[in-house]
């Protein structure tokens, strides 16, 4: 007779739930069949691919604990294991102070002159030949003193907020009632000469500065757009306007001016716009000082009232909504920001929280922009501050601010914004808040954008921490299930492989996009996406190249390479046929041995101090990597080839021979597995089978140990290798059938399956069948017969084939069998009832495959094991 082989793991959970006395059975799994162990003919002779189907079933994959990812206690922005040079990294520390200001929304500084215009602007002639120009002097206004109470209301505010420095504008005395303005930028008076009087007062207070050593300028902004008009005289770079007085119109002495008229009449033409422009403003002017100016004078207090500076805030925002006064149409948008800017250098984050709030809410950019982000990351990364923000609305302007802010300009503030929401969504009622509010379709969106721009762009470099920043923020929302259900697996898998991709020189990216991916790919789906597309897997092995000792980032990549492969054949086939695939793995297992391997020696030189966690960085890479390994087996051409691998075989059989499994249990059981997916093939220049001998021998110190696991892995490797007679010596000289036998007392599946295998390829030498008498074997094999039944007709069929063997030469019943004989008879003639045979079957499914088995596998041999047995018995 010739030996089967026996089964390696279970597949598929086909029978669990047919468990007739309440045994719980594990996975089952279909077993290969090289040759029949009897001479007989199956009722239904199964199709080719049938037999190879259940022959690849016969392997078993691995799985492994998904790397660990620790929080960054110190929310640093770059993380305290970046890659980054400290110098390259993005200070924290800001100011936002008087003399910061939006480039883009305040005028130069003092003392910065702009360079006069090309064209000369159009200057009023006087009707008289012998006037060269004529400068119109308006009347004062109708109360002064009323005027000078408004001014003197201002005088502080401009004070506090060094208003000097913002405008280009210069007021020096002339006399008693009159000032005089030198502008520095013409473009002014151009626009001034087709506007009212009032116009260019409006223009004066939203645009010029004011000198605190110099007299004020006097205004009423509560006065009527119909007052007296402006004038100017000077050359092209340099305009004196002087302010006299308020009047319908402006005179030289004597006479009207024939320009005035002019005037006139273009300002009828546009004067319906002009005119709701002057009610807005008005009405602006009106709120400004009802409802504004008393909140900032309440806050340029300083006061040490925190909790009073907090309440101000808080009125003030509301005030400015309700004035349609926040973002940028804002007149006096600069003096108050340059107010609340003083108060930042107040050490409160409540304080700070609402400020923030404020100046977003004021649309600023450019280093504005970036020093409220920086203040809001600084807010957010203070562990002690989340219950202040949770309750508060600072998510949903930073959310703004990464969807409507222009990526290239303003990628330094989107750092700190996103970096700032990255710390948010550590905690679980922040991150339900985001995921509501749509962040994920904002995270992918920026995604694509910065995937858009290509390497050779400006900019490319300057967004990898934006990128560290959004995908270490991915990272977190991977363990949500409400965010996973939001990250569609057709959306964010291609974006991440793209993103990985071009950005494979940055390693503080790579580790954090395939940190995201290691958690994705456990869930189907995800993993599904990702093996669809076809460039990872050389991204992957580029990786693995390129960052050999990064153990923080192999490790990731090839537990992703294990969940890939776990899966399907096709991504077992795919990876296999990459370019220098194995050696890569091969190369990758030599280097973490070696440095495994060093670890253990200088520990040992320590003399037993500190010793070393189990496992270690190296170790844990080895278990993740044995186990892509295992999983490529399964595939017929794939476990072929790394069969014949002599390299990758040898270094399994090292990894056995120094490592204790009582010590590195998981790294143990894997190598075992390993070896014995590849003993399944039997091939051609086969390295297992040149080092079977070897192999035999390091097993027998897994049998002996106490962990069941352990046991389990080697019993299983020794039923592949006992196909060979070599190998069924050294199993009857060492004994191990005893302890084999032993094996079938555990009542467990799991340990009885392998176990019969074994002893079913025992029996295939006439010569060796007499051990089942030892030990009680053969009354052994019937109890498991009679435990499993029905719940297991490939554990059954497994039963009655070693029985088969066993019994071919039987001269009577009672010298082969025993006492068991008519146990036996009663328990196959139960078994082979058609009536009975499902009787534990709920599943119609379950019924039909079940029967299908019973059919064809366990039917033919337990009919002529019963013939036999009952025609022997008869006769004696």
């Amino acid at each position: 007779m010739k030996s089967s082989s026996w089964p390696c793991k279970d597949h598929c959970q086909l029978y669990q739930t047919l468990l007739c006395r309440g045994m719980q059975a594990s996975k089952t799994v279909n077993r290969r069949k090289a040759e029949p162990f009897y001479w007989l003919s199956v009722a239904k002779p199964r199709t080719s691919s049938e037999i190879v189907n259940e022959a690849r079933d016969a392997l078993q994959t691995v799985q492994a604990q998904r790397p660990f990812t620790p929080t960054d206690e110190q929310r640093k922005l770059s993380g305290s294991q970046s890659s980054r040079c400290p110098q390259d990294r993005r200070p924290v520390l800001f100011s936002l102070d008087t003399s910061s200001s939006d480039s883009s929304e305040s005028r130069p500084n003092s003392g910065v002159r702009l360079s006069p215009l090309t064209h000369k602007p159009v200057v009023i002639i006087s009707e008289k030949k012998d006037e060269a120009s004529s400068v119109f002097h308006p009347t004062p206004p109708a109360d002064a003193a009323e005027l000078r109470k408004v001014s003197k209301a201002y005088k502080g505010l401009f004070r506090a907020t060094s208003l000097k420095d913002l405008f280009s504008a210069k007021v020096v005395p002339l006399n008693q009632n009159e000032m005089k303005l030198d502008f520095e930028e013409p473009t002014m008076m151009m626009n001034s000469l087709d506007r009212s009087n009032n116009n260019c007062l409006a223009e004066q207070k939203l645009y010029t500065s004011f000198n605190d050593e110099s007299r004020q300028l006097i205004c009423n902004e509560h006065t009527s757009r119909s007052g007296s008009e402006d004038s100017m005289e000077g050359t092209p770079g340099n305009f004196s306007l002087q302010l006299q007085g308020e009047s319908d119109q402006m005179e030289e002495p004597g006479k009207k001016s024939s320009q005035l008229r002019t005037s006139g009449q273009k300002r009828r033409v546009t004067g319906l716009k002009d005119e709701t422009r002057i009610n807005e403003w008005e009405e602006e002017d009106f709120f400004w000082h009802t409802r504004i100016l008393p909140i900032l004078r309440e806050l340029e207090k300083r006061e040490d009232n925190i909790e009073h500076l907090c309440i101000a805030c808080t009125k003030l925002h509301q005030a400015l909504g309700d004035g349609n006064m926040l973002g940028k149409r804002f007149k006096r948008r600069n003096i108050l920001l340059k107010t609340l800017y003083k108060l930042v250098d107040i050490d409160s984050d409540p304080l700070s929280l609402k400020l923030a709030k404020i100046i977003l809410a004021m649309k600023v950019d450019g280093r504005n922009l970036v020093s409220v982000c920086k203040l809001a990351f600084k807010i957010c990364r203070n562990e002690n501050n989340y219950f202040i923000i949770q309750n508060d609305t600072l998510l949903d302007y930073l959310l703004q601010v990464l969807w409507n802010e222009d990526l290239q300009t303003n990628h330094e503030a989107l750092v700190y914004c996103m970096a700032a929401i990255k710390v948010m969504s550590e905690k679980e009622v922040l991150r339900s808040k985001m995921v509501s509010k749509g962040a994920i379709e904002m995270f992918l969106e920026l995604m694509k954008q910065i995937n858009n721009i290509k390497e050779h762009d400006t900019y490319f470099s300057k967004l990898g921490l934006l990128l560290v920043q959004l995908t270490a923020t991915l990272r977190i929302l991977a363990n949500c299930a409400l965010a996973r259900r939001q990250l569609s697996p057709g959306a964010a898998i291609p974006q991440l492989c793209v993103a990985l991709e071009q950005r494979s020189g940055d390693k503080d990216v790579c580790i954090w996009i395939v940190s995201v991916l290691s958690k994705l790919s456990t869930y189907n789906d995800f993993c599904a996406a990702l093996a669809d597309c076809s460039r990872c897997y050389i991204v992957f092995l580029a990786l693995l190249n390129k960052y050999q000792k990064q153990q923080d980032l192999v490790i990731r990549i090839v537990f992703i390479l294990g969940n890939l492969t776990a899966r399907n054949d096709q991504s077992r086939e795919q990876f296999f046929k990459e370019k220098e695939s194995v050696n890569t793995l091969t190369s990758l297992f030599q280097t973490y041995y070696e440095l495994d391997l060093n670890a253990l020696t200088w520990h040992h030189d320590r003399k037993g101090k500190n010793q070393p966690k189990y496992p270690s960085e190296a170790e844990d890479v080895l278990i993740k990597l044995i186990r892509v390994l295992a999983n490529l087996s399964i595939h017929p051409r794939v476990g072929a080839a790394l069969a014949a691998a002599h390299p990758l075989v040898g270094l399994l059989v090292t990894v056995l021979e120094y490592k204790s499994v009582d010590d590195c249990e998981e790294l143990v059981i894997n190598a075992a597995t390993a070896i014995n997916n590849l003993s399944y093939y039997q091939v051609e220049n086969s390295a297992v089978q040149e080092k079977q001998l070897h192999i035999a021998e390091i097993l027998l110190k897994l049998l002996m140990s106490d962990n069941m696991d352990a046991v389990v892995e080697a019993v299983r490797v020794f039923g592949n290798l006992s196909q060979h007679h070599e190998i069924r010596d050294f199993i009857m000289q060492k004994k191990i059938y005893k302890f084999v036998i032993a094996l079938l007392d555990s009542k467990d599946r799991e340990v009885c399956f392998p176990a019969c295998g074994v002893l079913l390829n025992l029996t295939v030498d006439e010569n060796k069948r007499a051990f089942l008498m030892e030990d009680g074997g053969i009354g052994k094999l019937i109890d498991c017969l009679q435990d499993f039944g029905p719940a297991d007709w490939q554990l059954s069929c497994l039963i009655c084939k070693t029985l088969w063997n066993y019994s071919e030469n039987v001269a009577s019943t009672a010298s082969c069998f025993g006492g068991n004989t008519n146990t036996l008879l009663m328990l196959l003639t139960a078994l082979l009832d058609e009536e009975v045979e499902l009787e534990c079957s709920l599943d119609k499914d379950i019924k039909d495959c079940q029967r299908v088995y019973w059919e064809r596998e366990f039917k033919p041999v337990a009919a002529k094991l019963l013939d036999r047995i009952q025609s022997h018995h008869s006769s004696s």
